[in-house]
């Protein structure tokens, strides 16, 4: 058994010949803060590869709250939620995020994939359905493994193959759509006012997962269903805190009987320690900056709007991106992983993703905006795209948006 075990450790090879390319784009090592510059080697880099999109990691005011905190409580809560580890500002940071969802109650993770493991796994039961995007994020695919449920996938963003898949499904047996607000890679928008329609026909309940979407859309960027004004007919609203809200974490929301229900049911929030004080303290100072000031938001907007009509006037295809999240399609794996390495030696740091992450024809970089990012910066950074597809040998195809 054990050479059973060791012999299928050795067979695997895909980084080590990726490595011996020299191309490998993975566990890059950054030495500074991270920012619109990070250091990489030594060397200055432009980063369009973050998920910070207000930029706000390296605010002075959230690196004193979690200072603050570290004095206060210190470095940690040696036990978890549900025993030990709850402090008065778990309590407040709940509070303050039920009411800027538009839901009555709040707990929080440890991380924004242990919210999907522990929420998706609990709460329904083996005649139960959960009915998931097929772009769903891994943790939401993650989560329906570990639950009794019976799992369907409907394709991407199709409204007529969810109100097929329910269509067949029994009356009476409880069932959850669970899906990206913002999808993580293609950066497209769900059709939520379409999928409402659908779970109010067939009596499904709706779990968003905002990972990408809280500080971007809505309301003082609450989220998908405020986006959309749908915030009463969203069962659920989960997302994470390592994104915009520059800190480490996560939580869902929802009517006060279903997050008491999650409380004492959900196995990764009740055998987990409980978030770090300094990550509790810098969500509260986040939320204190992204509500006083608004125009945060909108300048994200136009660094996206920006970036993608230079993308698009370059000639490179985009797909059909609504977010801050910018595909760049390259459509062949070697390539992407080529185009990658050229940009970080001429100053870019992007995100390769290939398969098994897509389908292997649907190989793309992830060009990703900040708040902080200028426009000269993005001019630098398409500018370098253009340079790295031509010494790539990989023609620019015109997106049809």
């Amino acid at each position: 058994m054990r050479k059973k075990l060791q012999d299928r450790v050795a067979s695997f090879q895909d980084a080590k010949r990726i490595k011996e390319q020299g191309l490998y784009p993975y566990f890059r090592s950054i030495s500074s803060a991270q920012d619109t510059e990070v250091i990489i080697d030594g060397k200055e880099v432009l980063m369009f590869g973050s998920n910070s999109y207000l930029g706000l990691t390296n605010h002075p005011k959230i690196k004193e709250a979690a200072q603050k905190a570290i004095e206060k409580y210190g470095t940690g809560c040696a036990g978890s939620r549900f025993l030990n580890g709850t402090l008065d500002i778990h309590l407040e940071l709940e509070n303050r995020l039920a009411a800027y969802v538009g839901k009555e109650a709040a707990v929080l993770f440890s991380t924004g994939f242990q919210v999907n493991l522990g929420v998706i796994s609990c709460l329904l039961d083996r005649n139960d359905y959960l009915v998931l995007d097929e772009y769903d994020h891994a943790s939401i695919i993650d989560g329906s493994r570990l639950s009794f449920s019976r799992s369907i996938k409907y394709a991407h963003n199709d409204m007529n193959d969810l109100r097929a898949k329910l269509s067949r499904l029994p009356e009476d047996a409880a069932k959850l759509i669970v899906s990206d607000g913002i999808f993580s890679m293609e950066g497209d928008l769900v059709n939520l006012p379409e999928m409402v329609k659908i779970a109010d026909e067939f009596g499904a309940n709706i779990m968003m997962d905002d990972a990408h979407s809280l500080g971007v859309i809505g309301f003082n960027g609450s989220g998908t269903a405020s986006h959309f004004n749908l915030t009463n007919k969203v069962d659920l609203i989960m997302s994470t805190f390592s994104k915009s809200l520059a800190s480490l974490g996560g939580f869902i929301a929802a009517d006060e009987d279903t997050i008491e229900f999650i409380k004492h049911r959900a196995r990764s929030l009740m055998f987990s320690a409980s978030m770090t004080p300094a990550s509790v303290a810098s969500v509260l100072a986040a939320l204190d900056i992204i509500e006083s000031e608004p125009e945060r938001i909108d300048k994200l907007w136009a660094n996206t709007n920006y970036a993608k009509n230079l993308l698009l006037d370059a000639g490179f295809e985009i797909g059909h991106p609504e977010s801050p999240i910018l595909p760049i399609y390259i459509r062949d794996n070697a390539k992407t992983f080529l185009i990658t390495n050229i940009l970080q030696k001429n100053g870019i740091f992007v995100n390769p993703v290939v398969s098994p992450a897509v389908p292997s024809d649907a190989s793309l970089i992830r060009f990703s905006l900040m708040a902080t990012h200028t426009f000269e910066q993005i001019e630098k950074a398409v500018y370098e795209l253009k340079q790295a597809f031509k010494e790539a040998s990989v023609d620019l195809v015109k997106a049809s948006i």
